[in-house]
């Protein structure tokens, strides 16, 4: 894959950084991890089966795999467990992932630039289910990092199943790892800023990937503007660990405002529900999801007694 990515990368502005990050990316696959045999024996098998189209048939990313094929395709992916993003369909074969990214992406996909030729980032992409939908919407090239293996080797099995792969690539690299190079029309950070402990950053970091006429995506937890400034959790958020810090709507204005944005429009802010966080066999044994999280008197509060998750996209501009 890393080969297919330095070809898609051949033309400028990739061309500054591709080999920088293609160079990163076999360090990070070199750390040692016990499950990684386990994962590359899945990923082999896959890799021997029939190639098929990859297509949006909604709400799944789906590849026509020959039924023949899905017994022991079944089998590989359960090794490849938990599933957090999707969902996929592989033949008869449905990931339901914990979240439900169609959801996400119809929420925001009215409300920015479109993707048609554009050079694409995602951050904290997961296994590539959103990178996916960027290809698929004609993007020039979409390029998701994420620096937790499994989620890598999961868009591995995915892409080894395609016929004639879109242009879409993850990396399990982290955003400070990317040099500072605007080379992006536009940059996803979904889900991603409420675990930075320095957000203030984060921002300024995205802001500098982007072009002078690029577009930042960002979609995060927020709370409601008559709570607080910002919530810093203590202890855990819907059982989080790592949650560092839950701006208010008003608040977030100031940090992007302070980055550098020039425009900033709030597009959309929804509480997370049942049907896009839940439980399925396809997250493994730790089976505990948004219902689990909240508290079980009143679904307005996490368990802990916080303002449940809600979720703010703002489309920013330079």
């Amino acid at each position: 894959m890393l080969q297919d990515f330095l070809i898609a990368c051949q033309d400028p502005p990739l061309d500054r950084v591709s080999q920088q990050l293609v160079e990163q990316s076999i360090s990070a696959f070199s750390v040692k991890n016990g499950n990684i045999p386990k994962w590359n024996k899945a990923l082999t098998q896959i890799g021997h089966l029939e190639k098929s189209d990859v297509k949006y048939i909604d709400p799944y990313v789906t590849i026509n795999i020959k039924q023949k094929n899905t017994y022991n395709l079944n089998k590989y992916l359960k090794q490849l467990i938990p599933w957090r993003k999707g969902p996929f369909q592989l033949g008869d074969i449905k990931i339901d992932s914990e979240w439900n990214g169609d959801i996400k992406w119809k929420r925001i996909s009215p409300h920015i630039k479109s993707l048609e030729n554009r050079t694409v980032l995602d951050v904290g992409s997961g296994n590539g289910y959103f990178t996916l939908r960027m290809a698929l919407s004609k993007a020039k090239i979409a390029i998701g990092i994420d620096p937790f293996l499994l989620f890598n080797y999961q868009f591995q099995a995915l892409r080894s199943l395609m016929k004639s792969p879109p242009n879409a690539f993850v990396l399990p690299l982290r955003l400070e790892q990317l040099p500072d190079t605007n080379v992006f029309d536009s940059v996803f950070s979904m889900g991603v800023l409420y675990h930075q402990k320095d957000h203030m950053n984060h921002l300024r970091k995205l802001k500098k990937m982007l072009k002078d006429d690029g577009e930042l995506i960002l979609e995060t937890l927020i709370i409601e503007d008559d709570y607080e400034y910002e919530l810093v959790p203590d202890g855990r958020y819907a059982r989080m660990r790592n949650v560092s810090i839950v701006p208010s709507i008003k608040t977030l204005y100031s940090w992007l405002t302070s980055a550098g944005f020039s425009t900033i429009k709030l597009v959309s802010v929804n509480q997370t529900i049942p049907e896009e966080q839940r439980t399925t066999p396809w997250i493994g044994e730790d089976s505990a999801s948004l219902i689990d999280f909240l508290d079980p008197n009143n679904n307005n509060l996490t368990i802990e007694g916080y303002p449940a998750p809600k979720r703010a996209v703002f489309i920013c501009r330079n």
